[in-house]
Formats: C-alpha cells, sequence, structure tokens
C-alpha cells in the first residue's frame, strides 16, 4: 500500500466508544487486480489482530473492537477506550491484498499499490524494483531502484565516489567534508528522529532495584566529549529523554545527565559498588553509525570510573532476535530507537511494564502511560508525559546519549533530501536539472 492511498479523519462519538472514520482514495487496485478498498482495510487490521497470526505489531492496534465497512471507500474503526494516537498508526499500516496473501508469504513478498512493484528479493544481497506502469500517481523518474546492503563503510564511500552507487547512508561523519570537495558527490548529515542509549536490563543484577548504580553511569559518561569526537559535533546531546524535539510529549524542560565522575564514583559507592563492578555491553553490528567506536569510547569512560567493561559484538539480525526475547538481553545493550508517528504514547510504551522491548518494571511509570493513553485531551497528555519522562529521567533504565545522526552521500546526478525518520523512498530521487 501506498500511504497516499489512506487518508484518515478521527471524529469522537459522544459516548465512552471513540470512532476513526476512514475515506479511502477510490479507484486504487493491486498490481494482481485486487481492490484496495474498505473491505480489504478491515479484513487487514482484523488480520492483524488474530492471535493466530502473531503479527509483531498486533499490540499497536489493542484497543480497536470494531472495524465496519460503511461504503466502498469508507469505514469505521472503534475502539473500546479512547485511543490518541491512532490516526498517526495507520500511517504505519502498509496493506496486504487478502486473496494473494492465501497463497504468497509476506515476509519475503510484497504486492502493494505504490508507485513501484517488487520484481526481486535475495536475502542479503538486493531488492529490485520496478516502476508502475499504471500508478495513479506521478511517474518516478527513475524505472528501476536496486537496494544493495554493503556493510563496509570504506566500500560504500568508494562505491558513490566511483559511481557504482548513487546514494549511501551511514558514512562516517568525518568523510562528509572529504566527499563534499569532489565535483561528481553531495554528501551532508542530518539529526534523525531516532535516540540512541545504553539500555540496562534491569531485570538482572546489577542493575535491578538500583537506581543509584544506574544513575551514576550517566554521570560516568561525557557524551558531549563522544558527539564532537566522533560525530562531528552534528547532534545535540539528549536531554535525559528517549524523546527528542518535534516528537508529541516531548519535556524541553529536562536537562542531560552532565559529566561528572566524581559524583559516578560517589553513586557507586551508595550503590553498593564502592570497588566497581564487571559488566558486559553488548554492541550490535551492522545497524548503528559507529556503533564498534562509540560502544568503546562508552566502555572507556565507564573503566575510568571503575566499572570493567567487557565488550560483546554481535551482528545485528541475532542481537535483535535476541532483544525481542523478553529477558534475553544482556546486562547492557547499545541501541537506537524511534517511533514513526512521532507520538510519545509509541515511543514510551516500548518502556511499559509488560513490554517485551521494555527490560523496566516501575509500576509509577506504567501508570501514567496508561493515563496519557486514556484521554484525547492535548493538553493533559503533554502534563502526564512531562511526569513520565521525568520519571524515566529520574530513575534512569537507560544511559541517555544523543540523537543519531543520518549522513549521507548522493551521486550529483541525482536530486534527494535525506528523511530524518531513516526511509529512502525511491520515487522521492529526482534526476538532476
Amino acid at each position: 500500500m501506498n500511504y497516499y492511498d489512506l487518508l484518515t479523519v478521527l471524529i469522537p462519538n459522544c459516548n465512552l466508544r471513540r470512532s476513526s472514520f476512514l475515506k479511502l482514495r477510490a479507484g486504487i487496485k493491486f498490481p494482481n487486480g485486487e481492490k484496495l478498498d474498505a473491505a480489504t482495510v478491515k479484513w487487514n487490521i482484523e488480520r492483524i489482530l488474530d492471535p493466530k497470526i502473531k503479527a509483531r505489531i498486533a499490540a499497536w492496534y489493542k484497543p480497536i473492537s470494531d472495524v465496519n465497512v460503511l461504503g466502498p471507500s469508507d469505514l469505521e474503526v472503534k475502539t473500546h477506550k479512547p485511543f490518541p494516537s491512532l490516526p498517526g498508526l495507520f500511517s504505519a499500516l502498509f496493506l496486504l491484498p487478502p486473496k494473494w496473501s492465501s497463497s504468497h508469504n509476506p515476509a519475503t513478498e510484497a504486492l502493494g499499490t505504490g508507485p513501484y512493484d517488487l520484481v526481486e528479493f535475495v536475502s542479503g544481497d538486493r531488492i529490485t524494483l520496478k516502476a508502475k506502469q499504471n500508478y495513479w500517481g506521478d511517474k518516478p523518474d527513475f524505472d528501476t531502484a536496486i537496494f544493495r546492503p554493503v556493510p563496509e563503510t570504506a566500500s560504500r564511500v568508494a562505491g558513490v565516489l566511483t559511481g557504482d552507487l548513487d546514494v549511501v547512508i551511514g558514512i562516517p561523519p568525518t568523510e562528509i567534508k572529504r566527499l563534499i570537495k569532489d565535483k561528481s558527490v553531495n554528501a551532508g548529515a542530518v539529526p534523525s528522529t531516532r535516540m540512541m542509549f545504553v539500555k540496562f536490563n534491569t531485570l538482572k543484577e546489577p542493575f535491578k532495584g538500583n537506581t543509584k548504580l544506574r544513575q551514576a553511569l550517566n554521570f560516568a559518561i561525557d557524551k558531549q566529549a563522544i558527539v564532537d569526537a566522533l560525530l562531528d559535533g552534528l547532534v545535540p546531546q539528549c536531554r535525559c529523554q528517549v524523546l527528542m524535539e518535534g516528537y508529541f510529549g516531548y519535556n524541553p524542560e529536562l536537562e542531560p545527565y552532565p559529566y561528572n565522575p566524581k559524583k559516578a564514583k560517589e553513586l557507586m559507592a551508595e550503590a553498593g559498588y564502592p570497588k566497581g563492578f564487571e559488566v558486559e555491553l553488548e554492541i550490535p553490528i551492522g545497524r548503528y553509525l559507529l556503533a564498534e567506536e562509540i560502544g568503546q569510547a562508552v566502555a572507556a569512560m565507564l573503566e575510568a570510573v571503575g566499572v570493567r567493561t567487557k565488550i560483546v559484538e554481535m551482528q545485528f539480525g541475532p542481537w535483535l532476535a535476541k532483544y525481542r526475547k523478553a529477558g534475553d538481553l544482556g546486562q547492557m545493550a547499545y541501541l537506537g530507537q524511534a517511533w514513526p508517528t512521532l507520538d510519545a504514547d509509541g515511543l514510551l510504551t516500548l518502556f511499559e511494564p509488560g513490554n517485551r522491548y521494555a527490560y523496566w518494571n516501575d509500576a509509577i511509570f506504567g501508570e501514567v502511560i496508561k493515563k496519557a493513553r486514556s484521554t484525547t485531551d492535548k493538553s493533559k497528555r503533554l502534563n502526564l508525559y512531562k511526569q513520565a519522562t521525568e520519571r524515566m529521567c529520574q530513575e534512569a533504565p537507560v544511559l541517555f546519549l544523543f540523537n543519531q545522526p543520518i549522513t549521507y552521500a548522493v551521486s550529483k546526478k541525482i536530486e534527494w533530501k535525506a528523511r530524518s525518520d531513516d526511509w529512502i523512498r525511491a520515487h522521492e530521487m529526482k534526476k538532476a536539472q
């Protein structure tokens, strides 16, 4: 599905239930001829909520109670309680054609209504897209788009310089100035919507029930030094929260933990570790910009206050599978999280008690999040998220670091603007004039 094909309007009912009325763009079809109509959207929503499917995103839409088709292009989605983030979540709902899905595997195949069709998927090697011939919107400038994983940074940089690659992301910030000097390449960076941090597994020792120890490690890290040395000062350090400016619910009143090794040692002693302790830091490889280098910098600063840190590097795929298995995370892990709708409800829910990604079980935080989700009053929601972010800052379930930059290099034959949400859309790339 192309997100332009689905238009949403939230209209509250007068009783305790709530409804979203969806208006679909008329006349849209999947490549196999199936209609993208109200009945198809209803089927998709009910499929996601079906326990037998075990959809990973089922929890996002759990408050939905009923879906009613009102006409070919109109449907009503009812919820059993107020659901203020629902309209935004519909932008993250990718629809499948029902008949096609009965004989195909959506995990490795795709049949969407966007400007491109998936014609080839070779796991670990490439994804090939071809422009639709009968797309309802503007025809893409490029007939074919090939996405390739190139893990080695040097290979990505060399590829764009030689013309073998047209667009690359995840280049070291230190390479940007060099690439800009090349007459064939444009390069730069934009702040992303992803916040980076070291997650503490508060379900395990030594961080279980030990707020002072978690606070101590936040004081031990010179975040600005890492940003300046490794990220060329491109992004700000985070203000003691996983949200950043631009998110609904961002708390501008919070301040970062200052770099204070002396304070870190004092808190460690109060927490029961006057002589320090040993800990493992997991670093997923192949996903986050300069993850190995940043992990080493964090480890060195922790060592300076007596935290003997063993780095455990893992490829991102196996690490993610481990992380998703509730309770299986190591003592600490370097990672980043973002939310597509830029709503605090989504990102903070990842830390809510019972969420498999939380690795933190704070009842007070959880209760505030539930209250924020139970009202459509924006001012009340903002006040509650202020309480939630303050609680999270104080309890420190993570070692707050910084906003991740999206670095890129692109051939001057192409006009393309990097997006803060990490999305790379082939149809947004144009031939340079």
